[in-house]
């Protein structure tokens, strides 16, 4: 079993996996996250690895007290990915965004993607059909978008997420709440169609905390999966043991020619020096 886990700005989200298979999904902030995967633990007993993508702060030393009991592993930018990264600051990718085109490349071969990632930052994604990473876009999400306009300004409220009752706002909440859902929404379509003016064809993922919220706000046809980047973790993970494990394998065979085509040789140089004497 692998335990992946996904440490965001806000919340930190966890699954468990047989395989392909999702048996179960937490949801915990940071001052709980010791306690829960240790809950976890117990209750996944055959749980070999730990495995974690992290844009959040948080210290490694909080999981590294589980190495007794399972490997642990934290997603980095020296991992083996099923894609060519053409971004022009590769080290400065995110790991969420890297196992989000990771998952995309994975579970939809052959194919242009683009992964929309809904959470505290909205990040668009492209990978093209040839498994080139491509680049994207990061803009703020719905609840960047409410802290901003109470933050910045003078007497606008703090207002908690909520659909508007329709795009003309009557009070000051209601134009709060058109301009922030109506406007990302509005947003996340133009991106859309920007795209399909360069790329006829490709399949659009939304994932993130905000899914289910904005999916039904979209002109767009979409494959809406908000625990997309954990099953991506486990894809990702999975194909980094395939890939070495295919690695050591060239080695292997690598190592038993050489050492063969070694003893040949090592016995044609003693025929002939018999010859000599």
């Amino acid at each position: 079993m692998i335990l992946t886990v996904d440490v965001g700005n806000t919340r930190i989200k966890a699954s468990v996996f047989e395989g392909d298979i999702l048996l179960r999904h937490f949801v915990f902030v940071k001052e709980e996250l010791q306690k829960n995967i240790k809950n976890i633990l117990k209750i996944f007993t055959n749980t070999a690895y730990l495995v974690v993508a992290s844009v959040g702060n948080i210290e490694k030393e909080s999981f590294l007290e589980f190495e007794k009991e399972v490997v642990v592993h934290f997603v980095s930018h020296n991992d083996s990915f099923p894609f060519v990264n053409g971004y022009e600051t590769p080290q400065t990718l995110g790991i969420d965004r890297m196992v989000l085109a990771a998952g995309a490349t994975l579970r939809f071969p052959g194919q242009n993607r683009l992964v929309i990632d809904a959470g505290t930052c909205v990040t668009f994604d492209f990978i093209n059909e040839r498994d080139e990473y491509l680049g994207g876009a990061i803009a703020p999400g719905l609840q960047l978008r409410y802290k901003s306009l109470h933050d910045f300004t003078a007497k606008l409220p703090l207002l908690s997420l909520e659909s508007p009752k329709e795009v003309v706002g009557k009070s000051t909440k209601e134009s709060i709440h058109s301009g922030v859902v109506n406007g990302l929404a509005y947003e996340i379509d133009g991106f859309i169609d920007e795209y399909r003016t360069i790329y006829s064809n490709f399949i659009i993922i939304l994932t993130g905390g905000d899914t289910e919220f904005l999916a039904k706000r979209l002109k767009n046809t979409i494959f809406a999966n908000s625990n997309f980047l954990l099953e991506s973790l486990n894809q990702t993970f999975q194909y980094k043991i395939k890939n070495e494990l295919k690695n050591c394998s060239k080695r292997l065979f690598a190592f038993v020619i050489s050492f063969l085509c070694s003893r040949r040789d090592c016995v044609t140089l003693f025929l002939l020096w018999n010859r000599r004497h």
